[in-house]
């Protein structure tokens, strides 16, 4: 019986995904990403059909369960457990389908011996844009979760991602999976041709050019400016960590209220331009709650300061059922130093079973199954903030995980984007790994779009990260926790912005890259199909 475990291919698919899950935030073993892929096709081993699917979903619910333990931190009672596992059931089903295409492939069950190197690097190429087009599917399919690419889990590897600025995030996804089944593919040569001592390096000459390469160019990349004028805008981060739970409270808001101004008034010793506050910060409606209004917008006029601050806002239904029905929007706004709101940017991606219900007018029930009672409608439109110091200075704001999706976040950025903001309240999770993970996603989208961005966060990770991907600076307690409350202050380089033109090829052209991948993902999957009907 024991033997028979060791020697199941689910098993091994298991430590696959399980490998591939601590490449990560809190383990961050980058290495193991490298090898994970391979593994999960060597568990297959040239299986085919519904086996091949369901030890990929083996390996996939392994990896999101481990990646994913932070939605254990949410305090709701029964909600935790279950999103956690049916979250990871979804996802898995995208390394599914991965292993379902490439194992059992023609070229993956042909012994190496009689097999050309062309088929076998033809194999591992189209291995890699199949991971890649089902990342681009992943980002997108009902409304989309971009959480844990491939490619972010090297995010330390600073030169090598320097790549995401002509390809996105998913360039570096790409040679990971294409080395990872290459590394395979030569340790099949060696075993199937152990008398020929250096055959299997031929299986890693290319992409390990390829890493080199882009390497180099990464270093190229770094060597060069970011525009930066010598002009800056002092910036404070608040972070007030505050529990959950105090936010669902009503009780709570006054203290919560008393806090947060406290530490924003302690940050006026460093004469900052500008002060952020997180996602929801503000306890009431800053358009509805004269008392809570009167007090921030008194402040900012007061301290001639410029506020962009995360609160809750509402309007008229746009379709209501009910004559006095109302939209509820995730809202930030921007205040000027005359005590005015200056601009409103309200949430445009929401986090499904989070912010909203899908189908909740006919699927009632499905309320009891989440830790919310109503939702949020969603923004219809990029709104630019506009600030003036010596000048207009632009910045475009994204809310809590906006700053994942890389397509998205292209968008808000124009020729006169300064810098992005991201405010957010990772409150939810506690003090688990979702904080660094969400931190490692956003890097990305500083060099996808060369541009700086600030991340003013309830609880972690509260920071500001420059064009080139380098964590600059990050809020830490004495005691190097990032999750207490407490105030960074930060001189963000101002780049020249008017009319500029030097962003990246990502930007300029989006998702090339990906969207060549997923037609190539086309060419299997048809084929697969095909071969059914045939066979039906």
């Amino acid at each position: 019986m024991v033997t028979k475990i060791f020697r199941s291919r689910y098993l091994y698919a298991v430590i696959a995904g399980i490998a591939l899950g601590l490449a990560f935030p809190n383990f961050n073993v980058a290495g193991l990403a490298w090898i994970a892929p391979g593994l999960m096709i060597a568990a297959a081993g040239g299986t085919r059909g519904w086996r091949s699917f369901c030890i990929g979903y083996f390996a996939g619910l392994a990896f999101h369960l481990t990646t994913l333990q932070w939605l254990l931190n949410i305090p709701v009672r029964g909600f935790p457990i279950l999103g956690w596992i049916a979250l990871s059931a979804f996802l898995a089903l995208y390394q599914a389908i991965w292993v379902w295409l490439v194992s059992g492939s023609r070229s993956d069950e042909r012994a190496p011996a009689t097999d050309s190197f062309f088929s076998r690097l033809a194999w591992a190429l189209f291995g890699a844009a199949i991971w890649v087009g089902l990342e681009m599917i992943q980002a997108r399919f009902l409304s989309g979760f971009p959480w844990h690419l491939l490619g972010v889990s090297q995010v330390k590897l600073t030169p090598l991602i320097q790549v995401a600025s002509i390809t996105g995030v998913y360039g570096v996804s790409f040679v990971v999976v294409w080395t990872s089944l290459s590394i395979l593919t030569a340790v099949r040569v060696l075993l199937a041709r152990p008398t020929e001592r250096y055959a299997w390096l031929g299986e890693l000459l290319l992409p390990l050019g390829a890493v080199l390469g882009l390497s180099a160019f990464g270093m190229s990349q770094l060597r060069i400016g970011s525009g930066d004028t010598g002009k800056s805008l002092r910036v404070a981060f608040i972070q007030p960590s505050i529990p959950q739970t105090m936010i669902w409270n009503p009780v709570e808001n006054e203290k919560r209220f008393a806090q947060l101004m406290q530490l924003t008034a302690q940050s006026l010793t460093n004469r900052p331009d500008l002060i952020l506050w997180p996602e929801a910060a503000m306890p009431g409606m800053l358009r509805y709650d004269e008392a809570m209004a009167t007090n921030v917008l008194g402040f900012a006029r007061s301290n001639a300061v410029w506020l962009i601050i995360g609160s809750d806002d509402v309007e008229p239904a746009k379709h209501p059922v009910q004559p006095d029905d109302v939209d509820s929007f995730n809202a930030s706004f921007l205040i000027n130093p005359e005590g005015e709101i200056a601009a409103r940017y309200c949430k445009r991606n929401l986090v499904m079973f989070g912010e909203y219900i899908p189908l909740w007018r006919w699927l009632s029930f499905l309320k009891w199954f989440t830790p919310i009672e109503g939702g949020f409608a969603a923004g219809d439109e990029v709104v630019p903030f506009t600030l003036q110091r010596d000048g207009p200075i632009q910045t475009a704001i994204s809310i809590c995980f906006e700053d994942v999706f890389p397509h998205h976040t292209r968008e808000y950025v124009k020729s006169d984007t300064a810098f992005l903001v991201n405010l957010t309240n990772d409150g939810w999770f506690g003090e688990g790994g979702e904080q660094w993970q969400h931190a490692n996603a956003a890097i990305f989208r500083a060099i996808e779009n060369r541009i700086p961005l600030l991340r003013a966060c309830n609880n972690g990770l509260t920071c500001w990260i420059d064009s080139h991907g380098n964590l600059r600076e990050f809020l830490r307690d004495q005691g190097g926790s990032i999750y207490n409350a407490g105030v960074l202050v930060a001189d963000i380089p101002i780049a020249e912005s008017s009319g500029r033109t030097d962003r990246t090829f990502y930007h300029r052209h989006g998702d090339w890259f990906g969207w060549s991948c997923v037609a190539v993902t086309g060419v299997p999957l048809l084929a697969r199909l095909r071969r059914r009907r045939v066979a039906a």
